[in-house]
């Protein structure tokens, strides 16, 4: 009995030094070889961009030339890439940014823009810029925006139109989605917060709220709503494309700022979402997409926007639901040489097959590698990493995928390459302290906004 006793234990021993060591098996040298790697791409892009799209929106990295998303310029990379080039430590890039921003950019134009866009990328990227770098015109910038922005929000509900003229306050689009509604609660907030104008956290506060408040009585929310009436125009829940960062944002505001009504609301979300959204698979572990009021499956659609739930959920301390969320992200990835936009989880079949250079799997890796310090997120990561690097590069920059099973390219480098998918990347292999989750919460675009609560 003795020796069968001694068996045991020395069998639990080694199992458990087994497990220990597999947090170690990424070394600190493999981890800043790929910091360096991902530093290196990072500055291959912003080269093609400045030779062939200097000034403009994007890069067309195959046909090097610029783009613009409307008839002028707004900056969009230099303001997205900013920050990803402090936090990285590349001076001149950084430097080369801020220059572009303040000779060129201007919002006192007769343009129709999106709110949403407008405001995760360049809103967010000037608070983000100012906070890290502490130049008051980022900070001008930034409240000029914002007012421009406010016309949207004149609705008998609170909830924004889709698109505002800057100019003339001009309105279109009044079929909106909760994603659009409610993401612009972290930027407005911060602008509060620094200029002590109160004006602009009660109004987003207001339109994410009126949201929750049309949650249905099981405690979900629709993919589309008129803005004008509070009617639910879809019913269909999702994580994804419309939903994402609805979600997200009730969690991290609370993080932001202490406000316990974000919190509460997140919370009644996050248990519905469990409830009747998370499926297991052999494959791992999905987000379905259900009707808000019954809770019943609609499609067993998920996608690279939907890969964030699991580092949102490992950031609220959800860990072993996000790893179990994990696997079937990456599994997402590997199965398709790269992850397809959207694929059917049950079916195992690819409905969208384009891969636009996106960030949410390697950002779900770097909360949960955070969260654990388990080298599998680091081998994950490398993967994914390798492969954008490897597959997507192109001869001035890094292209999107047409078809991630033939990986056939596409002739687009959009800005959030440079603020999501590169600073993500690097900041899971780059050492802790280069930017600290105790300190600074990300909006969804991934500008870091310091918490203040």
């Amino acid at each position: 009995m003795r020796s069968s006793y001694l068996l045991i234990l020395g069998l639990v021993i080694l199992v458990s030094v087994s497990c220990n060591n597999s947090k170690k098996t990424f070394s600190d040298k493999a981890k800043q070889a790929q910091s360096e790697k991902i530093v290196r791409a990072t500055q291959f892009a912003w080269k093609g961009y400045m030779q062939y799209a200097k000034g403009f929106d994007a890069l067309k990295p195959i046909s090097k030339q610029g783009e613009n998303w409307y008839k002028t310029s707004l900056q969009m990379t230099p303001i997205d890439a900013f920050d990803t080039f402090t936090l990285m430590g590349l001076k001149t890039e950084a430097n080369e940014a801020k220059g572009l921003i303040f000779a060129n950019l201007n919002f006192d134009l007769d343009m129709n823009v999106q709110l949403f866009e407008i405001n995760i990328r360049l809103l967010g990227g000037l608070l983000s810029a100012y906070e890290l770098d502490g130049d008051k015109r980022f900070l001008t910038l930034a409240e000029d925006l914002c007012k421009r922005l406010l016309p949207a929000f004149n609705t008998k509900t609170g909830m924004p139109y889709r698109y505002v003229n800057l100019k003339t306050g001009a309105l279109r689009d009044s079929l909106n989605n909760p994603a659009e509604i409610g993401t612009c609660l972290l930027e407005f907030c911060k602008l509060t917060q620094l200029t002590g104008d109160s004006t602009y956290y009660k109004i987003a506060k207001k339109a994410v709220f009126a949201v929750y408040e049309r949650r249905s009585s099981i405690d979900l929310v629709g993919t589309i709503i008129d803005v004008t009436t509070g009617e639910w125009k879809k019913s269909e829940c999702q994580i994804g494309a419309r939903l994402d960062s609805y979600f997200e944002y009730l969690y991290k505001n609370w993080l932001l700022t202490g406000d316990k009504d974000c919190f509460e609301a997140w919370e009644t979300h996050r248990k519905a979402i469990a409830k009747y959204m998370i499926t297991d698979t052999k494959n791992g572990t999905f987000l379905t997409r259900v009707d808000m009021n019954t809770g019943k499956e609609t499609r067993s659609l998920y996608g690279a926007l939907d890969a964030f739930y699991a580092g949102l959920l490992a950031l609220s301390g959800d860990v072993a639901t996000a790893q179990k969320i994990q696997e079937g992200n990456f599994y997402m990835w590997t199965r398709f040489n790269i992850e397809p936009e959207v694929f059917d989880f049950k079916k195992d079949s690819i409905l969208y097959p384009s891969y636009p250079l996106r960030p949410e799997n390697i950002e779900s890796c770097f909360y949960l590698f955070r969260k654990t310090h388990d080298s599998k997120y680091l081998e994950m990561g490398k993967r994914m990493t390798d492969d954008i690097i490897d597959k997507c590069k192109a001869e001035a920059g890094f292209a999107a995928v047409k078809n991630v099973t033939t990986l056939e390219l596409e002739d687009s480098m959009e800005s959030f390459f440079f603020a999501e998918t590169l600073k993500y990347s690097y900041l899971l292999f780059a050492p802790e302290s280069k930017l600290d989750l105790s300190k600074f919460v990300f909006n969804t675009e991934s500008h870091p906004l310091k918490i203040n609560r």
